[in-house]
């Protein structure tokens, strides 16, 4: 006979479950269960690494409950030493064991490391399939926004915000850079996270082997409007991708200069937003932080500082300098300098409740503060 519990426990069993289950609420095995490759041998090398380390952790925590029990006061165990201070055999064990597996553990991360490195180009689509060294690889040009994802499609000469796509069983490259603070580019389904920083390009190499639609965010705090600062990534077959290119085209928009500047002002919840055209070397001038006409691009000023620099003339020629976001190029202006105010954005895309002015000494070249005064 199979002993039941009584009636009133199961009531109260059933009554309080979903409180039980409630801390499992939040939980998302999308780290343990993703659909690419290079994700799948992340989530190998984590279980690798908690089954060595829980090689050590078990049996620990076994033996000290062990031990309690058995020189507990009432046990009156009879190998009871209280003078005992040395075990030679004990010594290799508790030393050898784990000097083993961090030897393993070692070694896994070394290989894993390298071979996972994101800035290494994709050598399979999964165990069972090599890529060819020749094969196409699609190009992504990612670009992280207060507080949006701008991608760019040069070989399609398309961009969206907030909505990436990409062919099943196709490598993807991608190139991430920040329009102005730090950020983290990741899709868990599709591999590990990548920095995006401002002036400065990384790189992150992937590819998605099933179909279906995965959330894509900033893993790193930016500000007022990280929370909302996600996007979808669309895996699909190639029909479904092209149709896909074609509903971008279709847009009718163009991504040019202007149009960034406006789209690089903060911003919140920002629906998907579809470029059908992008202009050329648009990403350039976002990682060299000079979309702006007048702007001098910092691959150029490096280019002239590993020179020796411009010489004692340039001490006063800060023309096109400023790199702090400053808007300060006639015709770009979203308001009147030093006035509050909504931006006008591109279509489709929620403005941000307020915007800040131009403070004194923080102003643009030419551009007045709230006290008329005049930037340098």
């Amino acid at each position: 006979m199979i002993a039941r519990p009584p009636a009133k426990s199961r009531a109260i069993l059933r009554r309080f479950a979903p409180v039980l289950l409630l801390p499992l609420g939040a939980c998302n095995w999308v780290v343990m269960a993703p659909s690419g490759d290079v994700a799948m041998q992340q989530r190998d090398l984590i279980l690798i690494a908690t089954a060595l380390m829980l090689l050590i952790v078990v049996p620990v925590m076994g033996t000290i409950a062990w031990f309690a029990w058995k020189y507990r006061a009432k046990a009156q165990a009879a190998d009871y030493d209280p003078d005992w201070d040395h075990s030679t055999s004990l010594e290799l064990l508790i030393w050898s064991a784990p000097l083993l597996i961090i030897i393993a553990l070692g070694a896994v991360t070394w290989t894993s490391t390298h071979l996972l490195d994101p800035y290494r180009p994709v050598e399979r689509l999964d165990p069972q399939r090599k890529i060819d060294p020749a094969a196409k690889r699609l190009q992504v040009e990612v670009v992280a926004l207060d507080w949006k994802w701008l991608f760019i499609y040069p070989e399609l000469g398309i961009a969206t915000v907030n909505e990436l796509a990409a062919p099943i069983d196709q490598p993807i490259e991608f190139k991430i850079t920040s329009a102005s603070i730090m950020n983290s580019f990741f899709v868990p389904a599709l591999a590990g996270q990548i920095y995006a920083m401002p002036a400065m390009q990384t790189s992150l190499h992937a590819v998605v082997n099933r179909p279906g639609t995965f959330d894509g965010f900033s893993a790193n705090y930016s500000g007022a409007g990280f929370s909302n600062m996600r996007f979808k990534f669309h895996a699909m077959d190639q029909r479904g991708f092209d149709q896909w290119v074609a509903r971008v085209k279709a847009s009718g928009q163009r991504l040019d200069r202007a149009t960034y500047v406006k789209l690089e002002q903060p911003s919140e919840k920002v629906k998907p937003i579809y470029f059908a055209s992008v202009e050329p070397r648009l990403f350039h001038a976002a990682l060299n932080m000079c979309v702006q006409p007048g702007k001098r691009c910092m691959d150029q000023i490096m280019m002239t500082d590993a020179q020796g620099g411009a010489g004692k003339e340039s001490a006063r020629d800060t023309a096109g300098l400023r790199h702090d976001g400053t808007i300060d190029v006639g015709g770009y202006h979203p308001v009147e300098p030093g006035k509050k105010g909504e931006i006008a954005q591109p279509a489709g895309m929620t403005p941000a409740a307020e915007r800040t002015p131009a403070e004194r000494g923080n102003q643009a070249p030419g551009q007045q503060d709230h006290e008329g005064h005049d930037g340098l």
